[in-house]
């Protein structure tokens, strides 16, 4: 058998391979270097790695090809885009996980015995999250740009393990964040066997495991149409469980609330942007040909989980298992876009992925600063007053809660603006009338919040509101900046991903 030696465009694969470099030198110093000296080299190293990768990724900004790694990446507009917003968010969420690392000086100011104090101190110099932060990061680069299922599998595994230990590291909660790792990883494992049994059925319908191949064969019809059914949803199972859509959402609320709160932040706002990166090409090149296998169930899919995820959050008494519905609630909305299967479903999707990644780790970096002797306060209750007691941090928080509510003046309302309107152009009716009916029950539980924050009167019960570190302050002024700008003068963002999203076959 003759042996073919592969053929790369290392120029377009520079943005992967330069935080792959970086998550390999991150274990070395884990393993080498002196404990001491550990917290600042893996620092640097990490910050270092993604902001080369992003500088690489705009020198390659305006190629296309589908050749860039045998076939098996397809490197287009729309790609850049949607890692050039998975890297900006990964920075500023390293810069929140790093402050949690690095949290000897605040720890201090905490009321608690000396003994309390030193096990904070010490309890967050977890060092191994940044080389395991860059190698989720690294999966998360390639899985929207996979145009094989081989390859999308392998970004998937490669992005969704080391969030599985990462969910873990929260050693002041540790029993239950222990229990939220073990069932992300439990049930993260259901879903990549449902994902690969869908690749098998693609593949006995198609004879290819290419999206090209797969949508040549739907435009063909040559295939048996229980396979592509089968091969459809299967594949769509393992999908819509990293997105959090219901009913593949159990694992969210338990997992926001037991991993480290700089963790969830990044979790939830990254890995949403790869996961229906990769929906986008999935269902956009190969399986728009065959809506009639997908759509109506898809289109029931994002109704429930627009409507459970609002309805549920209104319960929630816990402010990061309210996040955590929220975030379901989104997943829905940005389902609309999928179902939308138009270009400027394409291009709201991902303006929608960038605005609310943005606002989700400024909104979880400011959950990460009131807190009490035993660490962060997560009863809504106890929030009562903090306008009184920091209206900066309040305000800032209740911007952002705005943002997820689509008012006004915010990144949000451009957002939802733009994907209902896609949806409504392609004909999807319910769609839009349940997401506007989910949009009022939303706000509902985000104003509730506000006036909590505002309009009533502090408790002196032990809750402290920490003063930010400078890289806590970046990231939820940059959030913040950014989700204010995007909602006042949206424009030029929306023009260029209009001119840049596009993906190739």
């Amino acid at each position: 058998m003759e042996f073919i030696s592969p053929v790369l465009n290392y120029a377009q694969l520079a943005p992967i391979l330069i935080v792959l470099a970086g998550a390999l030198i991150g274990v070395l110093i884990e393993a080498f270097a002196p404990r001491a000296s550990r917290f600042s080299s893996q620092l640097f190293i990490t910050i270092f790695s993604l902001v080369a990768s992003f500088a690489a990724l705009v020198r390659v900004r305006n190629e296309s090809s589908t050749d860039a790694a045998m076939g098996s990446v397809a490197f287009d507009g729309a790609g850049v885009l949607l890692q050039g917003s998975i890297l900006i968010i990964a920075i500023l969420s390293t810069f929140l996980i790093a402050d949690q690392e690095n949290f000897t000086a605040l720890a201090a100011s905490v009321p608690g015995s000396e003994e309390e104090r030193t096990a904070l101190q010490t309890d967050l110099r977890v060092t191994e999250v940044f080389p395991l932060t860059l190698f989720a990061v690294a999966g998360m680069l390639l899985f929207p740009l996979s145009s094989d299922l081989i390859t999308l599998f392998v970004a998937l595994e490669v992005l969704s393990l080391p969030l599985y230990l990462m969910a873990g590291l929260a050693r002041r909660r540790r029993l239950l964040s222990q229990e939220s790792a073990l069932k992300y990883f439990l049930l993260g494992a259901f879903s990549s066997a449902f994902f690969l049994l869908g690749i098998a059925y693609l593949y006995g319908y198609s004879g290819s495991i290419t999206l090209v191949g797969i949508q040549q064969s739907v435009v063909g019809g040559a295939g048996n149409d229980v396979f592509l059914l089968l091969g459809v949803a299967f594949v769509s199972v393992g999908l819509l469980f990293k997105v959090g859509a219901v009913p593949f959402h159990a694992w969210s609320p338990d997992v926001y609330q037991g991993a480290p709160t700089a963790v969830t932040g990044f979790m939830a706002a990254a890995t949403k942007v790869a996961a229906f990166g990769a929906i986008l090409r999935i269902f956009y090149v190969s399986f728009a040909n065959a809506e009639w296998s997908w759509k109506p169930a898809m289109v029931v899919i994002a109704i429930i989980t627009m409507v459970f995820g609002s309805a549920v959050a209104i319960t929630q008494r816990d402010v990061k298992r309210m996040l955590a519905y929220s975030s379901i609630a989104h997943a829905g909305f940005l389902l609309s876009g999928v179902i939308a299967l138009s270009k400027s479903g394409l291009d709201a999707s991902i303006f929608y992925l960038f605005a609310y990644g943005i606002a989700t780790v400024g909104a979880f970096g400011i959950v990460t600063l009131v807190r009490d002797s035993s660490g962060e306060v997560g009863d809504l209750n106890r929030w009562s007053g903090l306008g009184k007691r920091s209206p900066i941090l309040a305000s800032t928080f209740a911007l952002f809660l705005l943002a997820f509510a689509g008012i006004p003046l915010t990144s949000g309302f451009v957002g939802k603006f733009s994907i209902f309107s896609a949806a409504y152009e392609s004909g999807s009716t319910s769609i839009l009338i349940a997401g506007v009916l989910s949009s009022a029950i939303a706000a509902f539980f985000y104003i509730r919040v506000i006036v909590l924050m505002f309009f009533k009167d502090p408790v002196e019960d032990g809750t402290s509101v920490v003063i930010p570190s400078a890289l806590t302050t970046v990231t939820i002024s940059v959030s913040a900046v950014v989700t204010l700008i995007l909602g006042v003068y949206p424009a030029p963002l929306i023009d260029f991903i209009t001119n840049t999203a596009l993906f190739i076959r």
